[in-house]
C-alpha cells in the first residue's frame, strides 16, 4: 500500500472537525525534549482463539492489544536478560577452570 492515510495539514491552517473525521488529523507522542516518540505499527496477525480470549478477559475485553504488546515487550527483556545471565556463567565457569 503506497498511498497515505492522512493528508498534510498546513501549521497555520485551523483544525476543523472535517479533518478530524477524515483522519487527516494524527496525533503523535512527543517525549520530555520535544521530539516526535516512536509509535505503533498496525499490523495483521493471527492468533489461537483460546490466546484471544485470554488476554481479552485479562483486559476486560478492552485494551487487550495493548496487553498483548506489553506481555511481548516482556519475553523480549526475559530473552535479553537470559542471555545476559548465561553469557556471564560461561565466563565465570572458564575463569574458575
Amino acid at each position: 500500500m503506497s498511498k497515505k492515510s492522512t493528508t498534510k495539514i498546513a501549521d497555520d491552517a485551523p483544525i476543523t472537525q472535517g479533518d478530524i473525521d477524515s483522519g487527516a488529523l494524527v496525533l503523535r507522542k512527543r517525549g520530555a525534549d520535544g521530539a516526535v516518540t516512536l509509535g505503533k505499527r498496525r499490523i495483521n496477525i493471527f492468533l489461537d482463539n483460546a490466546t484471544l480470549e485470554f488476554f481479552k478477559s485479562k483486559a476486560g475485553g478492552r485494551g487487550y492489544q495493548t496487553l498483548i504488546n506489553e506481555t511481548l515487550k516482556q519475553a523480549m527483556q526475559t530473552e535479553s536478560l537470559e542471555t545476559v545471565v548465561r553469557k556471564t556463567i560461561r565466563e565465570e565457569l572458564r575463569k574458575a577452570a
